[in-house]
C-alpha cells in the first residue's frame, strides 16, 4: 500500500478525531480518502507533549481489514491501552499522535544469527515474535521507529524484543 503525504495527514488527523471523540463517549466517523479501502494494519502511537514520554500505543498487525477500520480500532484503542490509566480528553488534547501503516508481515527465515541480523533493517523493519516453549506462549511486538528512538543496535533490538515478550 502506497500512501501519500496528504494520506499520512488525514490518518493521523482522523486518528485524533476519533480518540477524542472516544474519551468523551461519542461517535467520530472522520472521512478517510478512498485508498484507505485497501486492507492493511495500522498503529496509533500517543505521547506526552512535550516530554514525548509514551501513553499509549494499539495497533493491528494483519492486514485483514480495511485501513480505515484498522484505523478506527486502534484510535478507540489506544484510549484504553491496559499499560495506563484511561486517556482523558484533556489529555489527548495536549498529546502528540502518532499513525503507523505496516505493509504486509512476512516470515523471515535464517540459518545462524548473524544471518537473522543482516535481514533486519533497523528504522525500515519492525518485529514481531511469537514463541511457545514448554506448552507457554510468549510475543511481542516493535514499530520500525522504536530501535531508532532508543538508538539500540540490531543486537539490543532483539534482545529488548525478548525480554518484551518475557523471555
Amino acid at each position: 500500500m502506497t500512501l501519500s503525504e496528504s494520506d499520512f495527514f488525514a490518518a493521523v488527523r482522523g486518528a485524533r478525531a476519533i480518540a477524542e471523540a472516544e474519551t468523551q463517549g461519542l461517535c467520530s466517523d472522520p472521512a478517510f480518502p478512498s485508498s484507505f479501502d485497501d486492507r492493511s494494519g495500522a498503529f496509533v502511537t500517543v505521547r506526552e507533549h512535550p516530554s514525548g514520554a509514551l501513553r499509549g500505543c494499539i495497533g493491528y498487525m494483519d492486514a485483514d481489514m480495511p485501513l480505515r477500520e484498522s484505523l478506527h480500532a486502534a484510535a478507540r484503542g489506544v484510549c484504553r491501552d491496559p499499560r495506563f490509566e484511561r486517556l482523558t480528553f484533556h489529555e489527548a488534547e495536549r498529546c502528540t499522535f502518532e499513525v503507523t501503516v505496516l505493509s504486509p508481515s512476512e516470515m523471515v527465515r535464517y540459518e545462524s544469527p548473524e544471518d537473522l541480523l543482516s535481514k533486519i533493517d533497523l528504522g525500515e523493519d519492525g518485529i514481531s515474535m511469537h514463541a511457545r516453549i514448554d506448552g507457554r506462549r510468549y510475543s511481542a511486538v516493535f514499530l520500525p521507529q522504536v530501535p531508532v528512538e532508543q538508538g539500540w543496535s540490531k543486537e539490543e533490538y532483539l534482545a529488548n524484543l525478548c525480554l518484551k515478550a518475557g523471555l
